[in-house]
């Protein structure tokens, strides 16, 4: 029995053992682009720049146009959980950036001279734009609340739906550091991002009900990751059946990262 059962444990244990190292690997990797935010705060600064616009522009000046196509919902309830997924989104698009930099300053060759797992790069980029998306949710959160945003489900269904968004802004980072590992320099990147991320924002249900969209454009917005996530976090602010909303946007985000995460590791061996 104790011989059988050796190997086994042993095996089990290397792994262990390898999939911790990774994971330590991969936390001082998105320490190291947190420092960076540190010590660069006007990135953070212009980051919760562009969603504080979308809400103000939105809530005023479109408002008035969508809130009779919502049946008695105050368009700033329907609103900011769509603006959290768009701020998941866009801030996605800075991890292709930040990739793209690392390779054009040489840093990535200097990773591959370290004895450290191949993933921590990728894993550590993605991990400290999940960081800066909790604090960029955060600020959201207090201005919508000003302009007249309310929780009408309960604080813990809201939070669910607060995770629910950091979740599916991780699976994005893994789309985008695919697109900054195949560019390769960060202007080409931030080009690059913008026709991935354009179609599944505003052809979507983060700003808009999709019943209002044209007939050809509707089975598009009702069922990508964008309009799947916002409705999932929709149900949870307003209240409703949402357990449908909310296995559909998880799956939507592992299959993201079942699809991705492979693809961006096998793009950084290459490319280093």
């Amino acid at each position: 029995m104790t011989a059988t059962g050796a190997p086994h444990t042993s095996a089990l244990g290397r792994l262990g053992g390898r999939l911790g190292a990774a994971a330590s690997d991969g936390l001082a990797v998105a320490w190291r682009n947190l420092t960076t935010l540190r010590r660069v705060p006007r990135l953070l600064v212009f980051s919760t720049i562009q969603p504080l616009v979308f809400v103000l522009m939105f809530r005023y000046v479109f408002g008035g146009v969508v809130a009779p196509t919502l049946g008695g919902v105050a368009y700033v309830d329907f609103l900011i959980p769509g603006i959290f997924v768009q701020t998941a989104v866009f801030g996605a698009m800075n991890t292709a950036i930040g990739l793209a930099t690392d390779m054009q300053s040489g840093l990535m060759e200097r990773f591959r001279s370290l004895p450290m797992a191949r993933s921590a790069v990728l894993v550590g980029r993605t991990t400290a734009d999940l960081a800066r998306n909790v604090l960029v949710v955060a600020l959201m959160t207090a201005v919508g609340f000003v302009i007249g945003f309310r929780i009408h489900a309960g604080v813990p269904a809201f939070l669910g739906g607060v995770l629910l968004v950091l979740a599916f802004g991780f699976a994005m980072s893994w789309i985008f550091a695919v697109v900054g590992m195949a560019v390769g320099d960060p202007e080409t990147a931030q080009a690059a991002a913008f026709p991935v991320l354009a179609p599944l924002v505003f052809a979507s249900a983060a700003f808009v009900p999709v019943h209002t969209m044209p007939g050809w454009l509707q089975g598009f917005a009702a069922h990508q990751p964008v309009s799947r996530t916002a409705e999932a976090v929709r149900t949870l602010v307003l209240g409703g059946p949402a357990a449908t909303a909310v296995w559909q946007a998880l799956a939507w985000d592992a299959g993201i990262v079942a699809v991705f995460a492979p693809l961006g590791v096998w793009l950084y061996r290459r490319a280093v």
